[in-house]
């Protein structure tokens, strides 16, 4: 590596027929393009080449090796982790920190889709055009519902536990998995009860503010942590409680319900972005507590040189989904795009190895499906605005995808409708 970076060899970027591209990736063996190739709805095709070899690549890639002076090398079980400088960390290599939980989930997916026989887009386009789709997305869905029961099943297993927490990035689907376990939790007898972390905000004026001076209401100071622990602490005691509902408009709580009690053997789900961090619940016993990390970590690659980023998959979530219950444009989807991912930072990933177990809420077939509501949503985005690059970058990767035309496959209780609308759940969020 050194000597490749040594070398400041120059990297390409060229536009040629997809035929003549095609050719080139025969001769390279590269059969993984090739088949990707089929779907392709243009006669043009960017690749990069390297001192003569030819690739495709999603995304822009630096114009020499020179460009990036340093790096870190590690071996870990079975491959090699590579770093480099980030945007985020100053243009330094960030501390190396291992994720052993988060590595098994991305290890039991990568098997998942080797036991679909799904594991690039490609694949997925032929069980498309075999009409293969509905065995692909009950199978899906039945694997949701499983791993969801077992979760439902190690929290009854543990007589100790009284509160579960949820937490997961944006548009990781954690409203309808919380009410997905609730339901499980009642086929084992339980009667949980939910409580929201929004509703505990501090009141408008004293909510912390960003860099920026605006409302930070992503910080964990925007809530009211000791209301929230005593209301936890006597609700488990067998105490009364006046649980609060948060005005968003007026900035202020007020009274829900007045006198709110549970029974000795209820639980208490709890939703949101800081269920992980130890501050919300501090003064309530580890024991009693479990926690559960959600994220759409995508199992599908586009080919053997591509992944498909996980962040990509929950920003097209939620374009969809904000223009389908909250009347925003993917144009403002993207503009509060920063904000949530540096929420996301400072807040959830830092915490995400302390939950008890993950789930993983991506679904192999969902881009074939959302591609037809952002496609649509992302053209409205013209030269003129700021984010016309990024909606031409998700333009192009969406465009690999095949569609799939029918949401009737799709059960009311999947995940995917919490985004694309028809879910049974939305009536109750």
């Amino acid at each position: 590596m050194n000597k490749i970076i040594k070398s400041d060899l120059p990297i390409e970027r060229l536009v040629m027929k997809t035929s003549e591209a095609n050719k080139i990736f025969k001769e390279q063996g590269m059969k993984d393009k090739l088949q990707l190739a089929k779907y392709r709805e243009k006669d043009n095709i960017h690749v990069y080449k390297l001192d003569g070899y030819y690739d495709k690549f999603y995304g822009y890639l630096a114009p020499s090796t020179g460009y990036i002076k340093s790096f870190d090398l590690k071996y870990y079980h079975p491959g090699i982790v590579l770093q480099y400088p980030r945007k985020e960390f100053n243009y330094q290599i960030p501390e190396f920190e291992e994720q052993n939980k988060l590595a098994q989930i991305f290890k039991e997916s990568e098997k998942w889709v080797k036991i679909l026989e799904l594991e690039n887009v490609a694949s997925l386009n032929e069980k498309i055009m075999n009409k293969e789709i509905p065995e692909i997305v009950r199978i899906s869905e039945a694997f949701h519902e499983k791993k969801i029961a077992n979760i439902a099943d190690k929290i009854c297993d543990d007589k100790k536990i009284k509160i579960i927490l949820i937490a997961g990035p944006s548009s990781s689907g954690k409203t309808t998995f919380a009410q997905k376990l609730y339901t499980q939790l009642r086929i084992n007898g339980k009667r949980p009860i939910s409580l929201s972390i929004d509703d505990y905000f501090v009141n408008r004026e004293d909510t912390p503010l960003d860099e920026e001076g605006n409302y930070d209401f992503e910080s964990i100071e925007a809530v009211d942590i000791k209301k929230f622990n005593n209301d936890l602490i006597n609700l488990l005691d067998g105490k009364k409680v006046d649980i609060p509902k948060f005005d968003f408009i007026e900035g202020k709580r007020e009274i829900k319900i007045k006198d709110f009690s549970i029974e000795k053997d209820q639980l208490i789900i709890i939703e949101g972005i800081h269920g992980l961090n130890e501050k919300l619940t501090n003064k309530i016993p580890h024991m009693y507590k479990y926690k559960i990390y959600i994220s759409a970590l995508t199992q599908l690659n586009i080919d053997n040189h591509n992944r498909i980023h996980t962040t990509d998959n929950r920003l097209i979530r939620r374009i969809v989904r904000d223009s389908m219950y909250r009347g925003r444009t993917a144009e403002g989807t993207l503009e509060l795009w920063k904000s949530v991912r540096r929420g996301e930072e400072r807040n959830i990933f830092p915490y995400q190895e302390e939950a008890d177990i993950m789930f993983n809420s991506a679904l192999v077939y969902e881009l074939a499906i959302l591609r037809k509501y952002a496609e649509p949503l992302l053209q409205k985005i013209d030269r003129s605005s700021i984010y016309f690059a990024e909606a031409k970058r998700l333009l192009k990767f969406l465009m690999y995808f095949k569609i799939i035309r029918n949401d009737d496959i799709i059960p009311s209780t999947s995940i995917l409708k919490e985004f694309i609308g028809g879910s049974a759940y939305r009536e109750e969020e």
